[in-house]
């Protein structure tokens, strides 16, 4: 993701391959999980990710466990992100600020801000 431009990952991020990335992305967070580090935190993230078309992820982080489902469902989130295709690419690979994504429009976030702002300390982040 390092030095692409938002446009070159948008232009990658279509069909099979989108398919593909995303999977591989929230099939990898239950393992990326800090258990230690999320402690009692009890809390269902709903990740709404844009771009040819919108797919949606929940988190689900309890008893010191995360669990991570492809689809919406209708339990109340403490916490939604949306987010395009290369805000979310950068998010999860450690190029992009979550700060600077939020004052320049391209993450949504709404409930819980404060459990945003902590996010990747419960998560192992890749630099990539």
């Amino acid at each position: 993701m390092k030095g692409l431009t938002g446009g070159q990952i948008d232009e990658i991020a279509h069909g099979e391959l989108r398919t593909r990335v995303l999977g591989e992305v929230f099939g990898r967070m239950e393992r990326q999980f800090r258990p230690t580090a999320a402690g009692a935190l009890s809390a269902l993230i709903r990740w709404r990710i844009t771009g040819e078309s919108e797919v949606v992820y929940e988190t689900t982080i309890a008893d010191g466990v995360c669990t991570v489902r492809e689809g919406r469902t209708d339990t109340e989130a403490q916490l939604t992100l949306m987010m395009g295709d290369a805000a979310f690419l950068r998010l999860v690979s450690g190029n992009g600020n979550p700060v600077t994504m939020v004052l320049t429009r391209k993450l949504k976030a709404s409930g819980d801000l404060g459990l945003a702002a902590g996010l990747n300390r419960y998560f192992d982040i890749p630099k990539a």
